[in-house]
C-alpha cells in the first residue's frame, strides 16, 4: 500500500462520522457490546488503543460487529502492526511517525493515520505522500489555534486531533478547514463500559455524532 493510498483510505474512514472513539478496554467480554453502542449511535469507526493486554482480543471482537470499522491505535513497532492485521484492524493510527513504523504499515497494506505534532514532522510526512494525519497530542501542542495555523501553509494536509478533545472543544476543532474529525474518549466513560451501561454510551455517542463544527 502506498502512502497516497493508505491516506485515501484513512479519510474515507475519517468521514464516517465527526468523532472517532479512542478506546482503552480492559476485558475482551465488554468488546462487542460497546461496539455495537458505538455504532448504533452513529459512530461507527472505532479505535481501539494496543494499551491493554486484551486489546488484540477486543478487536477481533468488534471486528465481527456489523456495520462498524475496527482499527489499532497506539502502533509504536513493525510487531504491533502484524498482530493488529492479524486481529482483523482495518486502520492502524500511530502516536508519532517513524519510517520503521511507516514502512511495516505500508508492507502489512494496513492504512495508517500517523501522528504528527509541528509543520515540520506534517512536512516530512507529506514528503513521503502522506495527506491524512493525526494531530496528537491535540491540546497539549497548542490545540485549535495551533492547528489552524499550521494548515494556513500546509492546506493539504488533513487531520484527526486527538489528546484532550472532548465535547466541550470537539467543535473548534471541527470547524477548521484541515480537520476531517476528531478522536476523543469521551463517548465511552470508563465507568460505563464497567458497569455496562450500554445504553447510556450510545446516547453519548448520537450526541457525539450530531457534532459540527
Amino acid at each position: 500500500m502506498t502512502p497516497a493510498e493508505a491516506s485515501q483510505k484513512t479519510k474515507e474512514i475519517c468521514a464516517l462520522a465527526p468523532v472517532v472513539p479512542v478506546l482503552v478496554v480492559d476485558d475482551a467480554a465488554h468488546a462487542a457490546p460497546l461496539a455495537r453502542a458505538l455504532v448504533a449511535g452513529g459512530l461507527p469507526a472505532l479505535e481501539v488503543t494496543l494499551r491493554t493486554p486484551a486489546a488484540l482480543d477486543v478487536i477481533r471482537e468488534m471486528a465481527q460487529v456489523e456495520g462498524g470499522v475496527v482499527g489499532a491505535g497506539t502502533l509504536l513497532t513493525p510487531a504491533d502492526v502484524k498482530a493488529a492485521v492479524a486481529a482483523g484492524a482495518k486502520f492502524g493510527v500511530s502516536p508519532g511517525a517513524t519510517d520503521t513504523i511507516l514502512k511495516a504499515c505500508e508492507d502489512e497494506g494496513l492504512p495508517l493515520l500517523p501522528g504528527a505534532a509541528t509543520a515540520s514532522e506534517a512536512m516530512r510526512l507529506l514528503e513521503r505522500g502522506y495527506t491524512a494525519m493525526k494531530f496528537f497530542p491535540a491540546e497539549a501542542s497548542g490545540g485549535a489555534p495551533a492547528l489552524k495555523a499550521i494548515g494556513a501553509p500546509i492546506p493539504q494536509i488533513s487531520f484527526c486531533p486527538t489528546g484532550g478533545v472532548s465535547l466541550k472543544n470537539a467543535h473548534d476543532y471541527l470547524g477548521l478547514s484541515n480537520v476531517m474529525c476528531v478522536g476523543g474518549s469521551w463517548v465511552a466513560p470508563k465507568d460505563k463500559v464497567l458497569s455496562g451501561d450500554w445504553d447510556g454510551i450510545e446516547s453519548l455517542a448520537r450526541e457525539a455524532a450530531q457534532l459540527k463544527g
